[in-house]
């Protein structure tokens, strides 16, 4: 990083969002994390806690699309894809949220400043 490049946004996107806009599409990543792992973020638009969360995800984020399928819910867009989660992980709603899925079971959970980019690649790297 350059000395006139603080506060400047890197235009590089590290995180290829799957955005999940309907029971349909959650279905569907549902049934590839029993191939593959699949990282659910429930994310609300006006939580500045949930901002802070995404950003810091993105800022950190090392894994590639082989290694794990990162799925985006806005969840005052789509509560009712964020209330079948809850339904069918049995992770109780919290917003912001990291689900990891793999092999079709919950391997990971964390929400609010607990959301890590370091947690999220451990909990498959095993």
């Amino acid at each position: 990083m350059g000395l006139f490049s603080f506060g400047k946004k890197s235009t590089e996107k590290k995180i290829n969002w799957v955005h999940i806009d309907s029971i349909e599409k959650l279905d569907e990543m549902l049934a590839i994390a029993l191939e593959k792992p699949v990282m659910l973020f429930k994310h609300s638009t006006r939580c500045s806690i949930s901002i802070m969360a995404l950003n810091g995800l993105e800022q950190n984020w090392e894994l590639r699309e082989d290694d794990i399928t990162p799925c985006f819910i806005d969840l005052l867009k789509y509560r009712e894809v964020s209330n079948k989660i809850e339904e069918k992980t049995g992770v109780l709603h919290q917003s912001p949220q990291a689900i990891v899925l793999k092999n079709g079971e919950v391997v990971h959970q964390a929400s609010h400043n607990g959301i890590k980019a370091n947690l999220i690649r451990k909990s498959i790297i095993s």
